[in-house]
């Protein structure tokens, strides 16, 4: 008999709600839960897919542990002991910075990937941290942790409510957004549309969303800093900057137009490639709508000035006066965030605390460029010592980082690996221990990040739909026993690690003076927690010290586990409001516009107004119905459009004799790929798009399906030598590369 059971997905970042059927323990089916106080039914192919990604069979069920050279089933109690075994050794020998930490992108979308890893990190104390970040949205936590003090105070564009979204270098329609949590990001864009609003898209592809757009302005990719420099140049120059209600909060106004003086419209024209009338219309039209907001995205993340892309994006934000104000660009307020304290000044955000060994790149957010991990490995220096040991949780850097061959065979030389990985993928196969995960119907679900990115404040959480299978372990406790072996505790109760953060964080709480507990007993207020196991009581106690939290009884309306069990399809917490100065940590309680490490960087960009790429560039592509490396193994998400072919417009393929469907060689300084050409006006003429996530065409992997059409790593193309100096971000896009036609025209 068939039953029904709701799960948040975990898919992207939109996290709908979702209504499964299931039958015995199989889910069978998928729908958008209409009551879902966020997503109220809308669901995607990724989610409607839920039962395959679910149910593949290749998921690994059992641990895996290197025995013989060869990697065999195990016991639990058999894998750790062999991670104990495997990775104290190196601490003990070398030190902590010895052990690499690979984090990656899936660790946003799991309870236990959020609550564990930090853990891990505090109690191991490496420097030696690489995540999926510095592939991705690095650059936007560094601008607002030099603008704002806190690099996670991301505001997000009040969809719902504004009359002009200038969007650049993102693709909603396929993404389903990112550092924008939105469930039905398309149905939002349309409905701004219809309200009379304007949609105007920057993008070098003509994709999706740029179709829905009612302008759409196809920049020369790498140039979106100085688009948005020239932007901000003309409010100044036409004397359209009104701050409005946000004066008193902003410091470096004045200084800001000399910083951009040589970034007119003329100027950066040539460079962009777009018309100087064009960019004063998009200042204009900014500064003339009743609200504005701009978003940008990976597209303008992931290139050589990443950071200050994301800068201006803000900038122009302040300038128009549309940040935190509604229709603008507002800070959300999670639920389980800190509860709001006083304004005022803070510690700020510092960069460069730390540096990697070999090419000396500075930390940033506590992270080092996974560009780097390769070298970080497999090169000697005179100074510290290389990584020998490597913890991946939910990571597959050999297909997302910069050349892969390279990588490859540095994960091959480790003394030690242990990967957390439902799947023997290109990575975890160099693993010693492989810990798989159970699949997500077996797993409760809570978005920790993407509700601090939400453009609606609201809380939600689902328990798993399914029992946990006889063999299998919960995530969370597989993570709280990594915490114990990898820091000498191998055999404590893993539920120990969970009381630890229970009592650190109370204690901490009493202690703080405006804190809901302040002054009282943690014991007591531990003895209040209510939950199944760990992880719900870490819940608990999250919400109620939260900002919209009952403070252990103090509001006794507030948010606790038990009430938000008792609203299955969530709990409502109204629009996105003003929150300035509150959210601000700067060492001068202020917006601080124009930053030390900013200013220090704008001569990089000036230098930028005479670089013209000689030749072909190349930008990634998404699809709706992949994520990343992690899809790919799903007949259900592949095929059709959902493809691994490099787009070429028609210039230049009749200039390159590139026949449509025919195989071409694409070069970069990384290496070389061979892959099918798709011939198409939806890129630019002198640019040529190609997905990430492919290349699953190596040896000892267990993906059955994706092996059947393979693909190639992106990746490959770089060398990993192109980097954001600011946020440590991989250059991903805009990067020159050689397309050679292997079968002439007839």
């Amino acid at each position: 008999m068939s039953r029904t059971a709701l799960r948040i997905c975990p898919l992207c970042e939109a996290t709908c709600g979702l209504t499964l059927t299931i039958e015995g323990t199989r889910v069978t089916g998928a729908r958008g839960d209409r009551e879902d106080v966020f997503s109220k039914g809308f669901i995607c192919p990724k989610g409607a897919s839920f039962g395959a990604v679910d149910g593949d069979p290749d998921r690994l069920r059992t641990p895996l542990v290197r025995k013989d050279g060869v990697l065999s089933e195990a016991t639990w109690e058999e894998a750790f002991d062999a991670v104990a075994a495997g990775l104290r050794p190196v601490v003990e020998r070398y030190g902590p910075d010895a052990v690499g930490v690979v984090l990656g992108n899936p660790n946003v979308h799991t309870v236990a990937g959020a609550l564990y890893p930090p853990v891990l990190l505090g109690a191991l104390r490496t420097r030696s941290l690489f995540t999926a970040s510095t592939v991705d949205q690095m650059p936007k936590h560094v601008s607002s942790g030099l603008l704002f003090g806190d690099p996670h105070a991301i505001p997000v564009p009040d969809l719902d409510h504004t009359d002009h979204l200038l969007l650049i270098g993102a693709n909603p329609l396929e993404s389903n957004g990112s550092l924008c949590t939105a469930p039905d990001f398309p149905g939002r864009l349309k409905a701004l549309k219809a309200r009379g609003g304007r949609l105007t898209v920057v993008d070098p592809r003509r994709t999706r969303t740029a179709r829905l757009a009612d302008r759409h302005l196809a920049i020369r990719p790498g140039t979106d800093a100085l688009l948005l420099a020239a932007m901000a140049h003309t409010l100044f120059a036409e004397k359209l900057v009104d701050l409005g209600h946000l004066a008193p909060h902003v410091q470096g106004l004045d200084e800001l137009p000399d910083a951009l003086g040589e970034f007119t419209p003329e100027a950066v024209a040539p460079a962009c490639d777009l018309d100087a009338g064009d960019i004063r219309d998009l200042a204009r039209d900014l500064a003339a709508a009743p609200t504005a907001a701009v978003y940008a995205r990976i597209g303008s993340c992931t290139v050589p000035h990443g950071t200050l892309a994301s800068w201006l994006v803000d900038v122009l934000n302040i300038l128009t006066g549309n940040l935190d104000r509604p229709g603008g660009a507002l800070f959300p307020q999670a639920a389980t965030a800190r509860a709001p304290r006083p304004a005022g000044p803070g510690r700020g955000f510092a960069l460069g605390r730390w540096h990697s060994r070999v090419r000396r790149h500075p930390e940033a957010k506590g992270e080092l460029p996974l560009s780097a991990l390769a070298e970080e490995i497999d090169t000697p220096t005179d100074e510290g010592t290389p990584v020998r040991a490597l913890i991946a949780v939910a990571a597959n850097p050999v297909l997302s980082a910069p050349d892969g061959r390279r990588l490859d065979k540095a994960l091959a030389s480790l003394d030690f690996m242990v990967s957390v990985d439902p799947y023997l993928n290109e990575t975890s196969r160099h693993a010693h221990v492989v810990l798989p995960p159970p699949p997500p119907a077996q797993s409760p679900h809570h978005d920790f990040a993407f509700n601090t990115l939400a453009v609606r404040n609201q809380v939600r959480y689902t328990r798993a739909a399914v029992p946990l299978e006889p063999g299998r372990m919960a995530e969370s406790e597989i993570l709280a026993r990594l915490v114990l072996a990898a820091t000498g505790m191998h055999g404590a109760d893993p539920a120990a690690v969970d009381a630890m953060v229970v009592e650190q964080t109370l204690g901490k709480a009493v202690r703080d003076e405006h804190s809901p507990v302040h002054g009282r007993d943690p014991r007591d207020l531990a003895a209040r927690l209510t939950g199944d196991n760990g992880p719900e009581r870490r819940l608990d106690m999250m919400l109620r010290l939260g900002p919209y939290g009952d403070g252990f009884g103090a509001r006794p309306e507030g948010l606790t586990l038990e009430r938000l069990l008792a609203h299955p399809h969530g709990i409502d917490l109204g629009p996105l409001r003003p929150r300035l100065p509150q959210p601000l940590r700067t060492r001068s309680g202020r917006i601080e516009l124009l930053p030390g490490p900013i200013a220090g960087d704008l001569p990089r960009l000036r230098a930028a107004l005479r670089e013209r790429p000689a030749g072909l560039v190349l930008v990634g592509r998404r699809h709706l119905r992949s994520n990343n490396s992690w899809m790919h193994n799903v007949p259900a998400l592949t095929g059709g459009s959902n493809r691994c072919t490099v787009h070429v417009h028609p210039e230049d393929a009749a200039r390159l004799g590139v026949r449509d469907g025919a195989e071409v060689r694409l070069k970069g300084a990384g290496g070389e790929v061979v892959v099918p050409a798709e011939v198409t006006d939806g890129v630019r003429p002198g640019v040529v798009s190609l997905p990430h996530g492919w290349g699953h065409d190596r040896p000892g992997t267990r993906l059955s399906h994706a092996a059947t059409d393979p693909g190639v790593n992106v990746n490959q193309l770089l060398d990993g030598s192109l980097l954001d100096p600011l946020s440590g971000n991989a250059v991903l896009n805009g990067v020159p590369v050689e397309l050679t036609a292997l079968t002439a025209l007839p």
